[in-house]
């Protein structure tokens, strides 16, 4: 352990805490400090995180997580159940629901294909979402605009279309505020075939 010049609890902390996406060594070690500064902030945040792990689980049915199952979106019967919206992760359907746009229900692949990886259909939840196409006339592939993301779909499409699903996917372009000539060839290629009549 890299951090042995403290003493092992903080260490074993620290290295904890850089073990966290974005934290680095020197940022643990910050965070470490403050925690323990802060006894009451220490105390709720392990209990957040007790309560979290030991009640956060996946919908039975979309694959989101909740702690009621099935979760509160699948309950809802002002739902729109002829559209489906496929999202790679969690945080994916809150930033979708922001929107306040889209009125169907999600499914959560946790995850993309990515072969290098080792991930497969089967390390994702395609099955689950092929048991819950009854009534669905729509389903909205918002995944990421990666390789992988874009394969992702693909793959889905290929298996969603002779069931007589429509399958749509997000628009990809431009942000609002963007400028051309920052943008890359990609996005400007993405803008122009998906450009509508104004």
């Amino acid at each position: 352990m890299e951090f042995l010049q403290y003493p092992l609890p903080l260490a074993e902390l620290i290295g904890n805490l850089a073990r966290l996406p974005g934290i680095g060594p020197k940022t643990a070690g910050r965070l470490a400090f403050y925690l323990l500064q802060q006894p009451q902030v220490s105390q709720d945040l392990a209990k957040a995180l007790t309560d979290a792990v030991r009640e956060i689980r996946k919908c039975s049915r979309c694959a989101n997580l909740t702690d009621k199952d099935p979760c509160e979106l699948c309950r809802d019967a002002q739902r729109d159940r002829s559209a489906l919206c496929v999202v790679e992760h969690p945080r994916d359907v809150a930033s979708l629901e922001k929107t306040r746009e889209f009125k169907g229900l999600y499914h959560v692949l946790h995850g993309v294909l990515s072969p290098m990886d080792g991930i497969g259909p089967e390390q994702l939840t395609v099955d689950l979402l092929l048991k819950r196409l009854e009534g669905v006339q729509e389903v909205v592939m918002a995944l990421n605009p990666t390789v992988e993301g874009e394969a992702t779909a693909l793959y889905l499409a290929r298996l969603l279309k002779p069931m007589g699903i429509r399958v749509t996917r997000l628009a990809h372009g431009l942000p609002v505020g963007g400028d051309l000539e920052y943008a890359d060839e990609v996005t400007i290629a993405r803008a122009l075939e998906g450009r509508r009549q104004l």
